[in-house]
C-alpha cells in the first residue's frame, strides 16, 4: 500500500439493506464517501480547508467489485488510501472486510481537483503528495476500463433532482447516479441476479430541480447480464455513463 491508510468500522443498519437483507450498493458507496471524508478531516484538509482555499475534489470514475454483500447488522471494516497522484488526477482505493478478515468489496476511484471559483480543473499541489504520503516521482495510476457504448435503448426513465440528492459541493451526490441507473434495471434481473461490478464515468454535474433522463441497454451473456446506462439532462447533455454487471 502507498499512502496513509484510514479505516473505520460500520454496522449495516436496517435502512441500508434491500429486501433480501443485503447492503444496497448505494450503502456501500456511502461508506466509501464517508471514510474518504474521515481521512481528509483527520489530515486537516477537509471541508473547511477546501472551502478556505476555494478548491474541491470531484469524482471522475468508479470501478467497484462486489464479492459478497454484507448483511443486516453485520459489522464490517472499511479502509481507504491514496494510491497515487499524477498532475490533475488523484487515485484512491477502498476495501470492505468482514469479521474474518476476508475482503468482500474492492473499489478503485479517480478524482480531480477543481478551482471552485473558476470551475476548472487544476494540478494537484505538491503539498497534497506530502499530506497523503504519496511519492510524486512514482506517478502511480489506476486503470479503469472504458464503459461500452450503448447502441440501443431498452428502458428509459426520468427523475427529478430532489433537495436530498444534493451534497456539500451543491450538486448531485455521486451515489445518486448509480441509484437512478439501478432503478431502470428490470425487476426480473434484480431478483434473479446479483450486482457484481459497477463502473461509472461522471461527465457533467447537475443541480437541484433539474430533470434527468436515464436510458439503459440490456445485454444478455452466457453467465449473466450487462446493463449499459446513460444519464442525460433535459437538453440531452450527457451527465454520466455507467456499466453494471449482474451474475
Amino acid at each position: 500500500m502507498s499512502g496513509i491508510v484510514t479505516e473505520k468500522e460500520y454496522n449495516v443498519h436496517y435502512y441500508e439493506v434491500d429486501y433480501k437483507g443485503r447492503a444496497l450498493i448505494s450503502s456501500l458507496m456511502n461508506y466509501f464517501g464517508d471514510i474518504a471524508m474521515v481521512q481528509t478531516e483527520d489530515l486537516k484538509i477537509g471541508m473547511e480547508f477546501l472551502n478556505q482555499h476555494h478548491i474541491a475534489w470531484v469524482l471522475y470514475k468508479w470501478d467497484i467489485d462486489i464479492n459478497r454483500y454484507p448483511t443486516y447488522n453485520e459489522r464490517v471494516k472499511v479502509k481507504t488510501w491514496a494510491y497515487g497522484i499524477k498532475k490533475f488526477y488523484a487515485y484512491r482505493k477502498f476495501t470492505i472486510t468482514d469479521s474474518s478478515g476476508e475482503v468482500i468489496v474492492e473499489a478503485n476511484s479517480i478524482w480531480f481537483l477543481i478551482d471552485t471559483e473558476k470551475r476548472k480543473a487544476i494540478s494537484v499541489p505538491d503539498y497534497m503528495y506530502d499530506i497523503f504520503k504519496t511519492n510524486k516521482e512514482e506517478k502511480r495510476t489506476l486503470k479503469i476500463d472504458k464503459i461500452k457504448k450503448m447502441n440501443k435503448i431498452d428502458v428509459e426513465n426520468k427523475f427529478s433532482v430532489r433537495y436530498g440528492d444534493i451534497d456539500t459541493n451543491r450538486h448531485v451526490n455521486n451515489v445518486k447516479y448509480v441509484a437512478w441507473a439501478i432503478e431502470t434495471v428490470p425487476r426480473d434481473i434484480i431478483t434473479k441476479y446479483e450486482l457484481k461490478n459497477v463502473k461509472v464515468t461522471y461527465e457533467k454535474e447537475t443541480s437541484y430541480g433539474d430533470i434527468v433522463k436515464v436510458r439503459t441497454q440490456i445485454v444478455e451473456e452466457e453467465d449473466g447480464v450487462i446493463c449499459l446506462h446513460k444519464i442525460q439532462d433535459k437538453n440531452e447533455i450527457e451527465l454520466a455513463v455507467l456499466q453494471t454487471l449482474w451474475k
